[in-house]
């Protein structure tokens, strides 16, 4: 990662926590955010970052494969092979954490 994309995620962040945070903190009953609230937040953010995850792995797997076909294309059908397998443990994976997740809201 780049140190330009590093801090364009970084204020991302920082802006997500500032809209979550900000309205709660100048709210007149005084209550900052339920406890259902903080719940399905906290899933919501989970599945999320599970399919991030998941996406960022697949992709560099895909990368990594067409780089090495590219070296040796005599040896494609075992990187093809190997490369399948891996994204779809990654898939199963990613698919168990988003359910995960998505379970916490509910």
């Amino acid at each position: 990662m780049s140190k330009r994309s590093a801090k364009i995620a970084l204020m991302m962040v920082v802006a997500a926590v500032a809209l979550f945070v900000v309205p709660a903190a100048f709210a007149q009953d005084g209550s900052m955010i339920t406890t259902d609230g903080a719940r399905k937040l906290g899933g919501a953010i989970g599945a999320g970052l599970a399919v991030i995850g998941g996406a960022l792995g697949i992709g560099r797997i895909g990368g990594s494969a067409v780089e090495a076909i590219a070296r040796q294309p005599e040896a494609s059908g075992q990187v093809q092979t190997a490369m399948i397998i891996s994204a779809a443990l990654i898939e199963g994976a990613t698919l168990f954490a988003v359910i995960v997740g998505l379970l916490a809201v509910l």
